[in-house]
């Protein structure tokens, strides 16, 4: 069984296109994206966001929070 559907991957593949050509920006700070796993993160948001199927983010532990 699939785990992430057709809109999903699309929207992954968007912005690995983006992140190839320098024109991906992060959301928060809005500056230029240059890590490939980031840009996987911001996809699979985006395809959530739109209501595509996609799992569940993982919860981020508290102690990796703790540390900084």
């Amino acid at each position: 069984m699939a785990r992430y559907g057709k809109a999903s991957q699309e929207s992954v593949h968007r912005a690995m296109h983006k992140l190839e050509h320098g024109t991906l920006r992060s959301g928060g700070s809005g500056a230029k994206v240059k890590s490939r796993q980031q840009a996987i993160a911001i996809g699979l948001s985006e395809a959530r966001a739109k209501g595509a199927k996609v799992p569940a983010a993982k919860p981020r532990s508290k102690s990796a929070s703790k540390k900084r």
